[in-house]
């Protein structure tokens, strides 16, 4: 009788390994492109260009070192809180809710509100400002594009709106190119981005925190954790997502460090912006005379893409700290108090930015006003990514913790430098 051969099979080769850049894994990392991408884009907003354009035109090059702490900062602060999104499958509104007391988490999620209804003013003016550019009364394209946003956020569909919202961004690549195309003076953009050339005076420090406001922007720390929860992102999957995180929080300060170096190179010290018009010098080595238009374009583009995210961070929040429905996969009858808030932010942002007044000023104070606000929300994020009880063995490193904690102290200290400042100039 044939015997039967019982000994164990021999295990399978392990497939070769093939490097991160090969089509197919280049493929899977760009499938989960999205949540962290579009966060940290939307930080390069109306407020986003006017600031840094700001920047480049008061103080040529002596603000680029302290972009490059602060893209430390963004780096640490949007993986932090797409990572409580990715373990806890909870945005920060509900981990707010569950891990400190009613008092404090309705407290943060006031500040969130207060801050975001200015800069969806801010991102309205921006839009108004874009298009008188183009000839366009801010009358009639604030509250048509006030109607399209609502329309496409609330009656489209999320992954059509995810793709508007990445073809808007596109926008940003014309300031590369006339940061480039500029000849800036290269010893100096070195020299001022490795090391630090502050001037001590209460201009400079304002202007920092306004920094710091418009680019570690609370809603984009709210947006990022609740989108990828949206986006149902699970710890298996997480590691694309950190790749997607860092690369937008890094691409969008570098798009910052050229929009200061192309108006540094054009303007540079002739003092703050006046009016959106002067930051378009910056692009006339791109088009020349047709600097204006290409500006205005891309003026419209970042505030329209920011318009919709800062409302909806809020509404994320909100509804989530408040146990309700809130997924732009929801229809709006079933998630009444998501969109409510949605709506209600539009609609006043829309219509304060219709007043009379300057726009580049109103701009910039609400990025001040972020900066304010900011060390106190990152402090929440900083407990909730050290606690173990949240996050399990995906908790903050030692050596993380340490990195987080003075990326979030520095900004405290800038914001209450200012603070003195002010209340100094009172007296």
């Amino acid at each position: 009788m044939e015997t039967l051969d019982r000994s164990p099979a021999p295990p399978p080769a392990a497939p070769a390994r093939r490097p991160w850049w090969r089509p197919g894994k280049l493929v899977a990392v760009l499938a989960v492109l999205g949540p962290g991408l579009i966060a940290a884009n939307a930080g390069n907003d109306a407020g986003g260009v006017l600031t840094y354009a700001s920047a480049g035109a008061q103080f040529a090059y002596k603000t680029l070192f302290l972009m490059v702490l602060v893209t430390v900062a963004l780096v640490v602060v949007q993986e932090m809180c797409s990572r409580l999104g990715a373990y806890t499958g909870e945005g920060l509104g509900g981990l707010f809710r569950e891990q400190f007391s009613a008092r404090s988490a309705t407290g943060a999620l006031v500040l969130l509100l207060i801050a975001n209804v200015g800069l969806t003013v801010s991102e309205f003016a921006g839009v108004g400002a874009a298009m008188e550019i183009l000839g366009v009364s801010r009358f009639v394209a604030v509250p048509i594009a006030a109607v399209v946003l609502w329309a496409l956020t609330v009656l489209g569909s999320y992954s059509k709106a995810e793709r508007i919202f990445l073809i808007l961004s596109l926008a940003f690549l014309a300031y590369p190119i006339a940061a480039f195309l500029g000849h800036p003076n290269a010893k100096e953009v070195f020299s001022n981005l490795v090391w630090p050339h502050f001037p001590h005076t209460a201009e400079f420090a304002v202007l920092a925190v306004a920094l710091i406001g418009t680019t570690i922007t609370p809603y984009m720390q709210f947006y990022v954790a609740s989108a990828v929860v949206d986006k149902g992102i699970t710890p298996a999957g997480y590691a694309k997502e950190r790749v997607d995180t860092v690369m937008g929080a890094i691409w969008s300060d570098v798009v910052a460090v050229f929009i200061i170096i192309a108006t540094a190179a054009a303007i540079g010290g002739t003092g703050p912006l006046q009016t959106a018009k002067d930051a378009a010098a910056a692009l006339t080595p791109v088009v020349g005379s047709a600097a204006p238009y290409l500006f205005a374009f891309g003026l419209l583009g970042a505030a329209l893409l920011a318009a919709a995210v800062v409302p909806l961070s809020t509404s994320y929040a909100i509804a989530d700290a408040a146990g309700a429905p809130r997924s732009v996969s929801n229809s709006l009858r079933e998630a009444p108090l998501f969109y409510g808030l949605f709506t209600f932010q539009i609609v006043v942002g829309a219509a304060i930015a219709l007043a009379p007044g300057n726009l580049v000023a109103l701009v910039i104070n609400a990025q001040v006003l972020n900066g304010f606000i900011t060390p106190v929300l990152l402090t929440y994020v900083l407990i909730l990514a050290n606690r173990r009880s949240v996050l399990g063995d995906a908790v903050n490193g030692s050596r993380f913790r340490v990195v987080a904690t003075v990326s979030v102290a520095v900004v405290a200290v800038l914001s209450f430098l200012v603070l003195l400042y002010t209340v100094k100039g009172l007296f």
